[in-house]
């Protein structure tokens, strides 16, 4: 298993510079993982790096919360696309779907999906914040809604990622969406337990410390 293809490599925290992304990209050039994950208004300093690479780019829409108006977060998406990013990582509408508002969740889900284009649209869950049913619930919502990946956690709530989540969501979508693991997943010991539950990705920020402690591992 090539543990980079699965990465994410992250940079999301308020403070982050713009030197910051650059050695963000840098690494994920050097690593050549799947995708850097990062917040919307730095994808053209990403674009300018990355330019032709396979390194995707990946922007987060209506982030930490997901509580914005759904024109905010069309909006933001299809910048992030036009200024070069080729997924979005959405927050769904927690609040909303706890107040039993589905057809809210799934119009905000359907509104950024459908200004995207083929780019692909993680939806984030915030598994933290919800109970098993909801877990369901929101994945279900995810797959109405033509989503291409439901996603555990924004890494900035209570917890990040848990196996069991992970279970519940790769139960739930089968094989109609791919899943992603993120918040709190920092050595490759870890991100393989979550492969080996179903994930099809991995969100972090430790993916450079992952691949250098497998190989010192494999020597």
């Amino acid at each position: 298993m090539e543990l980079n293809k699965y990465i994410d490599h992250t940079l999301l925290s308020a403070s982050t510079t713009e030197a910051d992304i650059l050695r963000l990209c840098e690494e994920a050039l050097k690593y050549n993982f799947y995708a850097v994950c990062i917040n919307s208004c730095y994808v053209p300093i990403a674009k300018q790096v990355l330019g032709q690479s396979e390194v995707k780019i990946c922007a987060v829409v209506g982030f930490p919360l997901g509580a914005m108006s759904t024109g905010a977060k069309v909006f933001e998406a299809k910048t992030a696309i036009e200024q070069g990013a080729n997924e979005i990582d959405m927050v769904m509408n927690i609040g909303r779907l706890k107040s039993q508002n589905h057809v809210a969740v799934l119009k905000d889900i359907s509104a950024v999906k459908r200004a995207m284009g083929p780019a692909t649209l993680k939806v984030i869950l915030e598994i933290s914040e919800l109970s098993k049913n909801e877990i369901v619930k929101a994945c279900e919502i995810c797959m109405d809604a033509d989503a291409d990946f439901v996603k555990t956690s924004t890494g900035f709530s209570k917890s990040g990622a848990t196996l069991t989540a992970v279970k519940i969501m790769r139960k739930t979508v089968k094989n109609q969406l791919k899943v992603k693991a993120s918040g709190g997943i920092r050595d490759a010991e870890t991100a393989q337990k979550y492969i080996e539950v179903g994930a099809d990705r991995i969100g972090a920020s430790a993916g450079v410390a992952m691949m250098n402690n497998l190989v010192s591992h494999a020597s």
